[in-house]
């Protein structure tokens, strides 16, 4: 398809902006200064004052950390990325830091005492409540400005395409609708502080094995309709100044050179006006990279062969092969995404933190994404009169458990269970110390009592002469590396046995990265699935499990009975030899991504006919909703309007989550087109009216270059989860043409 290039464009803004006379006339030194100017045409004015050094030395961002043997460099922060401050043009430093669930590297001469983590991106996807996931990027964005940053590796939306990746706590589940709409939130609220975020890993980087190399096999359509179709809805949604190109090779070719990926969807099709940075060490070229689209490379004196966009760039543009025009364009899109966010009119300066508030903002999220997936006779909520309480394993004693790699956050009182393996990359293991076996107690007068779970002997003892025993397990995760098996490691499983055998007021608490088997459940009272809770997690569990906040989280994934229902039941050469789990096999080199295509999670199980353990957006609570009779609408755009009516059948005030699925004309599987949080007292009702942008009912057309929504009919159905249906209502839908970023 024909089209003009990016780089055209902002050559022709900055020819608009200098016009002529304009640039020999100079109304003042630093013109892009005047914050009434667009953040078009202040990038412009500065890449005109440029010089070629200083257009190279934008799109080429150091380690912000000293490494082998090589010392920090000077003005940075310690932080994963560093390019410094133009000080002629009255530029900042960029200062990068991981970012996925908090500030990740605050351990420098300025910020010393570390950062507040959130819960995991599935706790948060998991509240299904955009307004929780604003609020801590918001959190997460302002300790990032007051410890210096202004830009955050924040905005993980790859999707859950198989529960053993290493890295799906910092994701939002198996759904692009939900995810994008998490993820676009959570954007949005980091940028409201000044600070650029940025979505990653685009694209398809669904698998932690072999991702340097690993080859994305996935249709072009299923992907935009799958994978890319969430990215596209955060983009929509949060504006992100930057998106961060991944490792693995998309059909074949690497994602950071991949032109179709970064040129023709990203930057033409979806208009996206930021920049293109790199992943750390996913960068194999000079003009390959630049002409797809890439527009900074990461850290590549550390991380790739060479650095590709200094010598070897400035020669290619210099034999003509990457045209002058692509420079600019480059450093156009960085500057532009800085002005955009206030991170040149607001700059990044260290300042006092409330950690006591910002905790809260954690605890809010852990509370409201964590899911209630079992409760026989109503064990929960426990009763404060309780005489004795046994609390059991995974350090509860000490704190709650954090995902491992880039994204592991340093609470500020430190880590309080140390030494764990492994202690190197990508470890070393981190617990927040927010202990629930003190918020338990609290709860309790002190009848609480702690077992390690390492004697299962010894843990069963103590449950059998306690009224209820809680036993924590856990299982850590990372960056870098996936799970061979859904299986809990060393003894739990036993230990949970043990403990139920012993008393049958048994409650299970998760500490997870996502699904895994349980081959207990029956013998168990109540399941919670706390995620990794973040930085307030013992207290938000307490509160939980003491009725004292309600129970409203739902799966924002399938959660498979085991591995043989999943479209690859084994991950070649997954595991970590650190962990005891020694990879069996070979890395493959592409993994086939058609084998579902589209339909992931809950649309695989519909299509195969297979039940999972439990299905996408499932979730108990303490209290029972009912729906009112569904009626919908549709205009001639093909935008449908639903309303309907949920009461709160129960005797406690509760939060719930009407979901809307439509199954169309053909389809083998239905889709989330919509679902709102809805919080309501006891006996109390109100009516619901959600508004359905046509895109949703679309499917994507190559031919067409976009999407189609089919004359015809389906249903639009109304539920508890992608299962369980309370009411239905016809749908005809026109054939429409629905413009991309929509949502």
């Amino acid at each position: 398809m024909s089209r003009r290039p990016p780089y055209l464009l902002a050559s022709a803004i900055a020819l608009a902006v200098m016009g002529g006379t304009a640039a020999a006339e100079q109304p003042s030194a630093r013109p892009w200064m005047d914050a009434a100017l667009s953040p078009d045409v202040r990038a412009a004015l500065v890449v005109q004052a440029m010089t070629p050094d200083e257009k190279f030395q934008l799109i080429t961002a150091r380690y912000g950390s000293g490494s082998d043997g090589r010392p920090m460099p000077a003005g940075a922060l310690g932080s994963a990325g560093f390019v410094p401050a133009l000080t002629r043009l009255g530029l900042p430093a960029l200062q990068e830091t991981d970012a996925g669930l908090g500030v990740a590297r605050p351990l420098n001469a300025h910020s010393s005492d570390g950062a507040t983590a959130l819960p995991s991106g599935l706790a948060t996807a998991a509240s299904w409540d955009p307004a929780v996931a604003e609020a801590g990027g918001a959190m997460i964005g302002l300790e990032a400005h007051r410890k210096g940053f202004n830009v955050l590796l924040a905005g993980g939306v790859n999707l859950l395409r198989d529960p053993r990746n290493g890295r799906n706590f910092e994701y939002a589940g198996e759904d692009p609708l939900l995810a994008g709409i998490m993820v676009g939130h959570a954007v949005r609220g980091v940028q409201s502080q000044h600070v650029v975020s940025t979505v990653k890993h685009f694209a398809i980087n669904d698998l932690e094995t072999a991702r340097n190399t690993m080859n994305a096999k996935l249709d072009p359509v299923a992907a935009r309709e799958s994978d890319l179709r969430a990215f596209e809805i955060a983009l929509g949604i949060g504006e992100p100044g930057s998106v961060m190109c991944a490792y693995n090779r998309v059909n074949g070719t690497y994602a950071c050179e991949n032109e179709w990926l970064l040129d023709q969807v990203l930057k033409h099709d979806w208009g996206f006006k930021g920049f293109v940075m790199s992943d750390w060490g996913a960068v194999h070229s000079a003009a390959k990279s630049a002409l797809a689209g890439l527009d900074q490379e990461s850290a590549g004196e550390t991380f790739d062969p060479q650095v590709y966009f200094d010598g070897p760039l400035r020669e290619a543009i210099a034999r003509g092969e990457v045209p002058q025009a692509r420079l600019d364009d480059m450093v156009q899109r960085i500057l532009r995404s800085l002005f955009a966010v206030g991170a040149i009119d607001h700059p990044a300066e260290p300042a006092p933190i409330d950690y006591a508030a910002d905790a809260k903002v954690a605890q809010d999220a852990a509370e409201a994404g964590a899911v209630l997936l079992r409760n026989q006779d109503k064990l929960l909520p426990l009763a404060g009169t309780l005489k004795s309480v046994a609390v059991i394993g995974a350090h509860a004693d000490k704190g709650v458990l954090a995902g491992g790699g880039s994204s592991a956050v340093t609470a500020p009182d430190g880590n309080p269970v140390v030494g764990l393996a492994p202690t190197a990359w990508p470890g070393p293991v981190k617990y927040h110390p927010s202990a629930p076996l003190a918020a338990i107690a609290r709860r309790v007068s002190g009848n609480a009592r702690y077992a390690s779970g390492a004697d299962i002997e010894a843990a069963a003892k103590l449950a059998a002469s306690s009224e209820v025993a809680v036993v924590f397990v856990q299982q850590w995760a990372a960056e870098s590396f996936d799970r061979p098996g859904m299986a809990l490691d060393g003894n739990q499983d036993a230990l949970v046995a043990a403990v139920a055998k012993a008393n049958p007021h048994t409650v299970v608490v998760l500490e997870n990265n996502g699904p895994v088997a349980m081959p207990w459940l029956a013998q168990t009272g109540a399941v919670l699935e706390a995620w990794y809770p973040g930085g307030a997690g013992g207290e938000a569990i307490a509160r939980l499990l003491f009725g004292e906040v309600d129970p409203s989280g739902r799966l924002p994934l399938s959660w498979p009975r085991d591995e043989s229902q999943l479209p690859r039941p084994t991950i070649a050469g997954a595991g970590l030899a650190e962990i005891g789990l020694l990879p069996q096999g070979k890395p493959a080199d592409t993994v086939d991504y058609d084998i579902e295509g589209a339909d992931v999670g809950y649309r695989w199980f519909q299509r195969r006919g297979s039940e999972p353990l439990f299905p996408f957006g499932y979730g108990l609570g303490y209290t029972t909703f009912g729906y009112g009779p569904l009626a919908i609408t549709t205009d001639a755009g093909g935008t449908v309007t639903a309303s309907f009516t949920v009461t709160n059948t129960g005797g406690r005030a509760g939060a719930d989550v009407p979901q809307l699925y439509a199954r169309l004309h053909g389809d083998a599987a239905s889709r989330l087109v919509g679902w709102q949080k809805v919080s309501l007292q006891p006996g109390e009702t109100k009516r619901i009216r959600l508004t359905l942008p046509a895109v949703r009912f679309a499917r994507y057309e190559e031919r067409n270059h976009g999407w189609r929504v089919e004359a015809g009919t389906g249903h639009l159905l109304l539920g508890h989860s992608s299962v369980q249906i309370e009411q239905q209502a016809k749908l005809r839908l026109p054939g429409v043409f629905p413009a991309g970023m929509q949502r």
